[in-house]
């Protein structure tokens, strides 16, 4: 009987180095990862919409390479070509478990007017859009990703008239994730499109960005020429789309279906983490004391 348990002992003594190293390996690689991303701050020239974007404080900017590479090739999502940037919490990075950021984005769709926006009723908006998305879910499903449920509001729709920025929260859950999904909408109205500022979160990261919405706000400004005051409807185009169209998603058809985007890699990580223990806190540095 010893001879058995000297036996067990020995082979679970290879199976736990083995797997440490494993866990080495997997945390040296995402660490590898983050430091080959570059994060800029200050002012940036934006590739898009004639504007510039001032860093906010406690953020870093990756550029449009890179925060295709988060966002698809990390994160799981269909490749979105209309991304300009990602804002990152300092040290958060793109990899840890409580990670989140802003997305950038810019829709040349036309001036879009704003008398609708004190008329819309956003509680009948929203059940209408919980049953698109149930109607468009099996085609999702069929093409590879998971159904979505639109649970409610995260935050209630609303519009600045004055610095003509509109913002709302959605709480989303994708089919087999425990976690619901945050999608946080910025949208900055300008004289010939607008940009499409994005929270990329769980729901327990709201308080974060709650708290960083107002400074993301301002960091966005048109050029002369370009703000929505500029507007001159002798030569501009006015776009077919509303506030509460905005709000419906309505402009985001040409990506139909697959417009929201998640951090899908955190449900593979989370799967490893269910077959090796501590593999979760290890690798993303959250190993208690």
């Amino acid at each position: 009987m010893r001879k058995v348990f000297t036996l067990v002992a020995v082979l679970l003594s290879l199976y736990l180095n083995s797997y440490s190293q494993e866990v080495d390996s997997l945390a040296l690689m995402l660490a590898e990862i983050e430091s080959s991303l570059n994060y800029e701050k200050g002012v940036i020239e934006l590739e898009a919409g004639n504007a510039i974007l001032h860093v906010p404080e406690g953020f870093g900017f990756l550029d449009k390479e890179q925060s295709k590479y988060v966002l698809t090739d990390l994160w799981g999502n269909p490749e979105d070509e209309t991304i300009l940037g990602l804002l990152v919490p300092d040290n958060k990075g793109v990899l840890n478990s409580n990670s989140w950021v802003f997305s950038i984005s810019y829709d040349e769709v036309g001036y879009i007017e704003d008398d609708d926006a004190e008329d819309i009723d956003y509680d009948e908006l929203l059940e209408e859009q919980q049953t698109e998305i149930k109607a468009a879910n099996p085609e999702r499903e069929k093409q590879g990703y998971q159904a979505i449920e639109l649970v409610g509001w995260a935050s209630d729709p609303f519009y600045d008239k004055n610095k003509k920025i509109l913002h709302w929260a959605k709480e989303l859950n994708f089919k087999g994730d425990s976690l619901n999904t945050l999608n946080y909408n910025l949208r900055v109205l300008g004289r010939k499109g607008m940009f499409m500022i994005n929270a990329i979160a769980s729901m327990s990261e709201m308080p974060e960005v709650n708290a960083s919405i107002k400074p993301v706000i301002n960091s966005v400004e048109f050029k002369e020429g370009s703000k929505y005051a500029d507007f001159d409807p002798e030569i501009d185009e006015v776009a077919s789309w509303t506030i509460g169209g905005l709000v419906a998603g309505k402009v985001l058809a040409k990506v139909g279906f697959f417009a929201v985007l998640a951090k899908f890699w955190k449900l593979i990580l989370v799967g490893i983490a269910s077959v090796g223990g501590g593999l979760w806190k290890m690798i993303t540095g959250k190993k208690e004391e």
